[in-house]
């Protein structure tokens, strides 16, 4: 949660800020049929914009932190047709004119367990403080599963450097959230020399992919995760092992399958939905190569025999990539990075899809010809000079086989993005 950011911090209070806009567009593509769910094939265009308030103040020994924002805009087809979406400023929900929503609002404490002092910078949701090395951390609220679990130095936040669903978080991970990817919930961290274990519980939404959450807590996720800290070569890295449980009221492909053949109709997971659970779990690394390069790597499975809840309709995945700082070139705080992805579906899913069967972001009314997605990803952050915390950003993305359709695409995204922390 915490976000490199000049702005005004006392000690005992932090105000910080970030606006972000996104424009993004795709050339025509090939398309022989459309489902409700289809990216439109012909060239499309479409942009985003957020500005966020980061508050904070130091509250019974912790922090008490709020974020109120205003959002503006759409995904490309309205966030359709791509299980690896290629905006990750881009919500489920959209709209013409800007919305006042709260993102966050959370408390954070830490308990000193003993170690070395540790000293932590100021930032957005972060009061500087100092620490020591063995720890536990306390975070309960409202927030982003992604805040605390699944984080990755190199690819994790579409504010600052990789933008696909899948590449800066896990594709299978079908995280607790809202349609604007938050919850409400509880995180516990416990970092001890050079590992660190945590543990959640989180609020699911009261059906799948919607802006309500289960206040009641009866449909929630659990998840945990072990980390180990490493040097490789005098270099420091990370390897996250991640596991997640959700309990809700999810419908089975298989179920969904079966009725719509003895009603011959087109199956629907929201008929056949019932008190269930779907598990997975992330593999997740991180290394610095040298200085200014660093490799990042992510492998995810779920059951992927019930519909996504949350996420998106990807049942396993393997991303990897590079992020370059352009130390090299003498333009230190400019970054580019290279990222690849393949995401595909279970059996299940496959089913449901090929007779026509519709989900969260897919759905061309028929799969005849299933393929992985394959996805290729590029970006160049450049620092505009003459300015304090501006970027601006260009983004590739390349598509093969979107939502796992092999009759449609390839399809290439491009992208421009106007960032400012303050």
């Amino acid at each position: 949660m915490a976000r490199t950011a000049i702005a005004e911090d006392s000690g005992n209070y932090g105000v910080y800020g970030q606006a972000t806009f996104v424009n993004q567009s795709h050339s025509g593509f090939n398309s022989p049929y459309q489902g409700q769910n289809s990216l439109r094939p012909d060239n499309n265009n479409a942009e985003t914009a957020d500005l966020t308030l980061f508050a904070g103040m130091r509250l019974g020994g912790g922090e008490l932190w709020i974020n109120p924002e205003v959002d503006q805009g759409f995904g490309l087809s309205n966030t359709l047709g791509v299980a690896g979406f290629p905006s990750g400023e881009a919500y489920k929900v959209g709209a013409n004119t800007p919305y006042l929503r709260l993102p966050r609002l959370f408390y954070r404490h830490v308990f000193n367990l003993g170690g070395e002092e540790q000293s932590i910078a100021a930032a957005a949701n972060q009061i500087a403080r100092t620490q020591t090395a063995d720890n536990v951390i306390l975070t309960v609220g409202k927030f982003s599963v992604v805040d605390v679990f699944d984080t990755n130095a190199y690819a994790h936040d579409p504010r600052s450097d990789f933008m696909n669903w899948s590449v800066v978080d896990a594709g299978a991970f079908d995280y607790a959230a809202d349609a604007w990817g938050y919850t409400k919930g509880m995180s516990l961290e416990w970092t001890q020399d050079w590992w660190t274990a945590r543990g959640g519980f989180f609020d699911l939404s009261t059906i799948p992919n919607t802006t309500v959450l289960d206040h009641t807590f009866a449909q929630h996720e659990w998840v945990g995760e072990i980390e180990e800290r490493h040097h490789l070569f005098g270099h420091q890295g990370k390897l996250k092992i991640l596991g997640f449980v959700n309990k809700g009221n999810m419908g089975s492909y298989t179920d969904a399958l079966q009725l719509a053949m003895q009603t011959n109709s087109t199956p629907d997971t929201a008929l056949v939905r019932r008190g269930s659970s779907n598990s997975g779990f992330v593999l997740n690394l991180e290394q610095e190569i040298s200085s200014d390069l660093g490799a990042f790597a992510r492998a995810s499975e779920n059951q992927g025999s019930k519909e996504a809840f949350e996420f998106t309709e990807i049942n396993e995945s393997i991303s990897g990539g590079l992020s370059l700082k352009g130390n090299r070139w003498g333009r230190s705080d400019d970054t580019a990075g290279l990222a690849f992805v393949a995401n595909g579906l279970s059996n299940a899913a496959h089913s449901y899809f090929a007779a026509g069967g519709m989900g969260i972001l897919i759905g061309d009314g028929k799969l005849p010809n299933y393929g992985y997605e394959k996805i290729m990803e590029s970006y160049y952050s450049y620092a505009v000079p003459g300015t304090e915390h501006l970027f601006l950003s260009a983004n590739y993305q390349y598509v093969v086989n979107p939502a796992y359709n092999h009759d449609r695409g390839p399809i290439s995204f491009f992208g421009v993005r106007l960032h400012k922390d303050f």
